[in-house]
């Protein structure tokens, strides 16, 4: 009796299993053409289309994959300013009712579609990802390549505007995903690397944004291009193999920890995704606030060379 009880056990345990894990389409953070077209039909997947208007052209209203929802990168709240810093992850509440508008549900797997024209844009589609994954939801994928390589693959186009209902979804924040300007203070003085993914010119002081108060980088930091991360002519991300030499190149330790950021925390995302999703680095964070934050204050130290 006490046998069959345990099995009665074992397997309500391994039916509930399947259960959550039917509810992650697939494991893999990026998707191709192929997957997506396979997947079109599935009740829980939520397609995302964030294409920004561009050249008083809409880009969704031109063509987009089948029963996508459009939620632009610059207009549907992905991001906002707090205390002056531009880019910021907006409040936990706030940012989730934008999820939730977008009619994405707990058990939904989400698809994020970009342009995939180049990697800075392409980042738009890991900030988003990161997002997701910082508020606690693991089910997330990005369409490799973006909508390029949907076209490219002769993926079908509609132009019919799909309209959500609410979903459910609930924000788990994460912490560990996230670092503030403490933890990049004990990252200067411990073993923890600093990721600049800005371009050389922005790294070594040439260059800066107008949303950055003083040229250079933070101290102990070491660059890493965000445009090496994506190849816009096939379109694709780098693979883990290629990450991993950028690792290798730029003399980084992966056993310590990373800290990844840029201006805004936009192009930082680009560098980890690609450390932490598809190389697959444990303890990688992103610092939202990046150089705009740092150098709000004077008194942080900026390194240039």
């Amino acid at each position: 009796m006490r046998s069959a009880i345990i099995g009665s056990v074992l397997a309500l345990g391994l039916l509930l299993t399947g259960a959550a894990n039917a509810e992650r389409l697939t494991d893999k953070p990026l998707v191709d053409a192929a997957w997506l077209t396979e997947n079109l039909g599935q009740e829980d997947l939520v397609v995302l289309d964030i294409r920004d208007a561009a050249n008083n052209v809409d880009p969704y209203a031109e063509g987009h994959v089948p029963g996508a929802i459009s939620a632009r990168y610059s207009e549907a709240g992905w991001r906002t300013t707090v205390n002056g810093i531009p880019g910021m992850l907006p409040p936990t509440e706030q940012i989730e009712k934008v999820i939730q508008n977008l009619g994405v549900n707990d058990d939904s797997h989400v698809v994020i579609v970009p342009a995939g024209t180049n990697a800075s844009e392409f980042g738009g589609a890991t900030r988003v990802y990161w997002t997701f994954k910082v508020l606690g939801h693991d089910a997330v994928s990005i369409l490799d390549g973006g909508y390029a390589a949907w076209a490219k693959a002769g993926g079908e186009v509609s132009k019919e505007v799909t309209t959500p209902e609410p979903g459910n979804f609930t924000a788990n924040f994460r912490p560990e995903l996230l670092a503030d300007v403490k933890e990049v203070q004990e990252a200067i003085a411990g073993d923890t690397n600093l990721i600049d993914a800005r371009s050389v010119a922005q790294f070594i002081g040439q260059e800066k944004t107008n949303t950055v108060k003083a040229l250079g980088t933070v101290p102990t930091s070491v660059n890493i291009n965000f445009d090496k991360f994506y190849h816009p002519e096939k379109p694709g991300f780098a693979s883990a193999e290629e990450i991993a030499r950028l690792v290798k190149t730029a003399s980084v330790p992966d056993d310590k920890g990373l800290i990844t950021f840029c201006n805004t925390g936009h192009l930082a995302s680009i560098a980890w995704f690609g450390l932490s999703e598809v190389e697959g680095l444990q303890n990688v964070r992103l610092y939202d606030g990046s150089m705009s934050q740092w150098t709000a204050d004077a008194s942080r130290p900026v390194v240039a060379q």
